[in-house]
């Protein structure tokens, strides 16, 4: 598995603990939104980087007031057909403005890369050979854009009025 963090091949220092019982006693982590809840103020005096995992029916609501603890979320797309992450990772950055690592985790295609970048996700947990060749194709896919989101680029009707 390689993580893709920002359109570069990343070294990834957290080990992803929700499926585990005991939490390794150091190091950067992430947990399930279930560990976090029950063990928040173990969590945070750590010391550690932490990191969060939102299931698909787990809302952003539900970390809101918790953002700022947080060096990532890892949103989980369990299935390449429930798009419920894509309307998460808006609501993290555009409504609780968010700006930290967005991951996608789970069942992640090459075809929906772009797509979920383009709604503020920022880093991929993708399995698969030849990860970061795979990210380039699926950002050189589109070079113009009709809908406009947070990452800056210009919309087809802004390039249009300029």
């Amino acid at each position: 598995m390689a993580l893709i963090k920002d359109g570069v091949e990343a070294k990834d220092s957290f080990v992803n603990t929700s499926h585990l019982d005991t939490l390794p006693a150091s190091g950067d982590i992430i947990v399930s939104l279930d560990q976090w809840n029950e063990q928040r103020d173990a969590l945070l005096a750590r010391g550690t980087q932490l990191g969060v995992t939102l299931k698909s029916d787990q809302h952003p609501d539900s970390i809101a007031d918790d953002l700022q603890h947080f060096a990532l979320v890892a949103l989980e797309f369990p299935a390449f057909t429930d798009g419920r992450a894509y309307s998460y990772a808006r609501i993290l950055r555009d409504q609780y403005g968010f700006a930290k690592e967005l991951r996608a985790v789970g069942d992640v295609l090459l075809e929906q890369l772009l797509y979920m970048n383009r709604v503020g996700i920022n880093a991929f947990d993708i399995l698969g050979d030849n990860d970061l060749e795979q990210w380039k194709v699926a950002a050189a896919d589109y070079t113009v854009w009709y809908q406009p989101t947070n990452d800056g680029r210009k919309t087809i009707r802004d390039l249009r009025n300029s």
